[in-house]
């Protein structure tokens, strides 16, 4: 559920809100936005010259507004594509239909042909996708994209993975961010695993956890940790986001018993 200090699943269980994964993560500082948010606005500018100059003369007001607002646009633009390329997934797993989104389509083409290249079959390998797993005592939950079992063991055994997927338009697909790591470290340590009924389940046994980087025009699965080192990490980030999201907004001001404004001061 969102609220105004982000996304938290609600317990079917009756206990208390729990923070979502992406939401604790939310209190690491990522650099890597700034020059991302400025290569935007950089480029509107460059693209559009002279309409640019021209309404920085007639219009300023507004189109520092627009400008401002470039990054935050874009941000939205991509987690709904996000979103819509997850729907797509599940329903290539489950054969179920899905609305014509030309926009989408080029990522499911990249994922079947992941599956294709590892020999997928989706009753036999996969286990759960799109599953939400919670971690009662440390108060987080979060939603994995995809469990599945693969070749990587010696002489070829299978083991269990747990995999999530990562858009990006512009990115290349080599990309790993330093909190997403600290993501599937969460998804793989919570130990209860959430029915269709909002029952629970043991969380299941994951041996490796990677990034299924999805690109327009190619793919590429990437091994990451998510041992206790990341864990530990990633509980550190959550206790950050409670601490932020209940610190108070404002703080007194001290002064004087002498001063104006002062509650100690005596009347006159």
């Amino acid at each position: 559920m969102a609220t105004e200090r982000g996304r938290y699943y609600r317990d079917p269980a009756g206990g208390p809100d729990l923070i979502s994964v992406t939401n604790a993560l939310g209190s690491i500082s990522k650099p890597a936005l700034v020059p991302w948010g400025a290569g935007l606005v950089a480029d509107h500018v460059i693209g559009a010259p002279i309409v640019t100059a021209r309404r920085a003369r007639t219009e300023p007001t507004v189109l520092r507004r627009e400008l401002v607002g470039l990054p935050s646009g874009n941000s939205d633009r991509a987690k709904k594509l996000g979103t819509r390329v997850h729907e797509r997934a599940v329903a290539l797993v489950l054969n179920a239909p899905y609305p014509a989104d030309p926009e989408v389509e080029p990522y499911a083409i990249e994922l079947a042909r992941w599956f294709r290249l590892w020999r997928v079959d989706f009753a036999r390998d996969i286990e759960a996708i799109e599953t939400t797993v919670l971690h009662r005592r440390y108060g987080y939950g979060g939603t994995g994209d995809l469990w599945i079992w693969l070749p990587t063991g010696p002489h070829g055994r299978r083991q269990l993975w747990l995999i999530d997927y990562k858009t990006s338009a512009k990115k290349p697909d080599t990309v790993v961010y330093d909190e997403q790591p600290l993501q599937l470290a969460a998804l793989r340590h919570a130990p209860v695993l959430l029915l269709p009924d909002d029952t629970d389940a043991p969380a299941l046994k994951v041996r490796r956890t990677a990034l299924l980087n999805l690109r327009t025009r190619s793919h590429r699965l990437i091994e990451v940790p998510s041992g206790r080192e990341q864990f530990r990490a990633f509980l550190a980030a959550t206790r950050t986001a409670r601490y932020l999201h209940n610190a108070p907004s404002a703080y007194d001001t001290i002064l004087p018993p002498w001063a104006p404004g002062s509650p100690d001061r005596k009347a006159a």
